[in-house]
């Protein structure tokens, strides 16, 4: 992808005495009173903001906040805590400017925090009025929310629309270079692992990857439905029935290919669905009708790991079993543990995922860690994201 590193313009002295305006994603989880429960999302934010003050300029970051009412501010859609944790972060004074829209007083050196911008009317929607005004306030906006990627919002397409400047800030250009290394150019075999509840909430994933993968894992409630189309009894385990048909014709087109998904030959079973429950090492063929399938099991998880550790590059969104479940996450964990074992670029994202791998502590082993849930599930589904789609546009008018 052909897009502007905001480094790259505060490393060649473009940026000292601008005006910036950074696009962050500060959405942090509060608990009743309004305090923040956890912060990684303003840790990882600094390195732009301290990129940019470093640069010489004058600073402006905002966010969205929850889901505010437009044009109704309420304390507790404020960015003010945001702003003091961040405050504490960098150990620096950070104010909070409200009704921004029309101006903002910031010197170079300076950082301020732009209220709520979900606060404005016409966000959501991109009004070109409002996408116009916050514009007008930089010289240079930087996208730095992958997790809003994936929304032509005015504080992210609109406004790199029509400032004078758009590029990607350095958490929006590891996320795009991720993906160009995963999916424009991966080295093959390309394994993706696809696991959740339902087919049908990754159904148009489970397609959009049958046309470029080598191989597609798939688990949890996913794979069971791909039993059943493979004619296995399944007895009470969570699937959808009604979509045999989308299941059997993803692994058709995976055939037709050369290709294949993988249907477990053994699972972990118990009668009910509880941490306590015993369970029952079986194979595919040998489930009862009153058996729930909670996880591969450990065949079919060996014969998984040696296939991703020959992988040239993995895509993983999902556990492969119930692994809140200590008797059922032993499937995940051996997924997890081959993934981090092998020489694959691996990229993985989805909330889940990152549970599963920080209880196994494979951080440092995975190629890349995506932060954008809804955003990277659309990458997935090969759809070009709104601020992929501006960056790169806008890139283009700059030759």
């Amino acid at each position: 992808m052909n897009f502007i590193r905001f480094s790259d313009l505060c490393a060649s002295g473009q940026v000292a005495g601008k005006r910036v305006f950074i696009r962050a994603d500060l959405n942090v989880p509060q608990d009743a009173s309004g305090a923040i429960t956890e912060d990684t999302r303003i840790r990882a934010s600094v390195p732009c903001l301290q990129m940019a003050l470093d640069a010489g300029a004058a600073v402006m970051v905002t966010s969205h906040l929850g889901r505010p009412v437009e044009g109704e501010f309420k304390p507790a859609d404020s960015l003010a805590p945001v702003a003091r944790r961040l405050g504490e972060l960098m150990q620096r004074e950070i104010p909070v400017v409200s009704n921004w829209v029309d101006g903002v007083d910031v010197k170079p050196g300076q950082l301020v925090m732009l209220e709520n911008c979900r606060l404005n009317k016409g966000e959501k929607k991109n009004d070109e009025a409002l996408a116009r005004k916050m514009a007008a306030l930089c010289d240079i906006f930087v996208h730095d929310a992958f997790g809003t990627a994936h929304r032509a919002e005015a504080s992210t397409y609109g406004i790199a629309q029509y400032a004078p400047v758009a590029c990607a800030g350095p958490l929006l250009a590891a996320e795009m270079d991720a993906i160009t290394a995963a999916f424009a150019h991966p080295k093959r075999p390309l394994v993706a692992i696809v696991a959740g509840s339902k087919v049908s909430t990754k159904l148009t994933i489970l397609k959009a990857l049958a046309e470029n993968v080598d191989q597609l894992i798939v688990g949890g409630g996913i794979a069971n439905t791909f039993m059943l189309a493979a004619g296995l009894n399944i007895g009470k385990s969570l699937a959808e029935p009604d979509l045999l048909a989308e299941a059997t014709a993803v692994m058709a087109a995976m055939k037709a290919r050369g290709a294949e998904v993988p249907i477990p030959t053994d699972v972990v079973c118990a009668k009910t669905f509880a941490a306590d429950a015993p369970a029952t090492v079986k194979q595919a063929t040998d489930v009862e009708d009153d058996d729930l399938i909670l996880d591969i099991g450990p065949d079919t998880t060996a014969r998984l790991a040696a296939q991703l550790k020959r992988a040239g590059t993995i895509v993983w969104n999902g556990p492969v079993g119930v692994f809140e479940f200590e008797a059922f996450s032993h499937g995940t964990e051996g997924i997890a543990r081959a993934i981090a074992e092998s020489s694959a670029f691996s990229i993985a994202g989805g909330g889940d995922t990152l549970a599963a791998i920080a209880k196994y502590g494979i951080e440092k082993d995975v190629g890349y860690i995506s932060t954008g849930g809804g955003a990277f599930l659309e990458v997935l589904e090969g759809k070009t994201l709104p601020a992929f789609e501006i960056l790169q546009k806008r890139a283009g008018d700059a030759r």
